[in-house]
């Protein structure tokens, strides 16, 4: 990519002429002469002076698909070299939540790791709006989804299942009244739950919990409401944040009931009361998620492989 498109997309992503002169290692006013020039040139302005952070004008938005364009195919090109030279090197880098990092990609990660240690993994930790952003710019060479919105423009492949459940403090007095509805830790973590004989329960008794909920732009949100719907009340919400971990260890402190993973449960001692929800929302499937490119990476393709083989 050219000097002058450089500087351009450094400003764009950092929104500031003084932090991009930072990350490109020259004085601010040079770098204000350079763009400058390359305005006076195309006879239009690239950015929007008048607001902070900087905003492209039409022309600079223009100017900067143009260099994701020119981008990508760099990164294709050196993708294909770094191939010819070596099938067992290269970098991935790998998108996910909080969950997703913490509870689902640690032994995978680090099991591949040791079957091809000249591949270098990089574990980016964001929201799923921000994750969907910078996979559709390529700046993620994967991620995993299982919002059907979302997943439907990435190539995509079938990766895991979770089951979402509800999560009680113990000493709530439902739980005596349900005990014969009610799971365990242990239960869950030897999938009692999974078997097609394991009951489930009416949402509706639970109407006057409180709850923790996740975000809107969670997929986890939408289904909550959708099983509220079913279930025919509003839920009393005391809490909304936006990481399931988060919300799983709120609940085992006592401070309101929320829909969690099955994969979350792992400590037999977390002092709540499981509950499987009568509903067709429970049970989700994610995908993992690679963009739309015109070539991936021998790294990439055998992380996809070794992940569905592993998981």
């Amino acid at each position: 990519m050219q000097q002058e498109m450089k500087y351009i997309y450094q400003i764009y992503e950092d929104g500031s002429f003084s932090k991009a002169a930072e990350h490109l290692f020259i004085t601010q006013p040079a770098l204000s002469i350079a763009v400058s020039k390359i305005e006076a040139s195309l006879g239009m302005a690239l950015f929007d002076r008048r607001r902070h952070p900087l905003q492209p004008t039409a022309a600079g938005q223009a100017y900067i698909d143009t260099i994701k364009k020119i981008k990508m195919l760099e990164d294709d090109l050196e993708c294909r070299i770094n191939d010819m030279r070596d099938l067992n090197t290269g970098t991935i880098r790998i998108g996910g939540s909080h969950y997703l990092n913490a509870y689902i990609l640690p032994k995978i990660l680090a099991d591949f790791s040791r079957e091809y240690p000249g591949i270098r993994l990089e574990l980016v930790e964001k929201s799923s709006g921000i994750l969907a952003d910078m996979l559709s710019e390529q700046n993620l060479d994967l991620t995993f989804s299982c919002n059907e919105t979302f997943i439907k423009d990435f190539e995509r492949y079938p990766a895991f299942w979770d089951t979402i459940l509800l999560a009680v403090p113990r000493e709530y007095e439902i739980n005596q009244q349900l005990s014969h509805l009610s799971l365990s830790a242990s239960d869950i973590i030897n999938k009692k739950h999974m078997d097609e004989d394991c009951p489930s329960v009416s949402l509706t008794e639970f109407r006057e919990l409180e709850y923790i909920l996740l975000s809107e732009e969670n997929n986890l949100y939408e289904r909550s409401m959708k099983m509220f719907k079913d279930a025919g009340f509003s839920p009393r919400i005391k809490m909304t944040l936006s990481q399931l971990v988060t919300a799983y260890h709120l609940a085992a402190d006592h401070f309101a009931a929320a829909f969690i993973s099955d994969r979350l449960v792992r400590d037999t001692a977390v002092p709540l009361v499981f509950y499987k929800i009568k509903s067709e929302y429970i049970n989700r499937l994610f995908y993992l998620l690679i963009p739309d490119r015109n070539y991936t990476s021998m790294a990439v393709k055998a992380f996809i492989q070794y992940f569905l083989l592993n998981v």
